[in-house]
């Protein structure tokens, strides 16, 4: 799989998680499955880093995410 990929899907599971986690603890409740979401998405995301030539640097990240909706576009 491309580490570009597998970027841009650690990050939008890490960005779609933070309202669960806000909700379950505005509700008083473990946010189990919210925790779980994150540690994922942030397996994700240092794989990716670790596996990537070179790294990912905080600016080629709009890049790869670009690059990833112009080869994956679904419209």
């Amino acid at each position: 799989m491309d580490t570009d990929l597998i970027l841009v899907i650690g990050l939008a599971l890490a960005v779609l998680s933070i309202p669960s986690v806000v909700s379950a603890f505005s509700d008083g409740r473990a946010p189990r499955a919210s925790a779980l979401t994150v540690l994922i998405a942030g397996g994700m995301i240092v794989y990716a880093i670790n596996t990537h030539p070179g790294g990912y640097a905080l600016e080629d990240i709009p890049t790869s995410v670009l690059h990833v909706v112009a080869r994956y576009k679904f419209w």
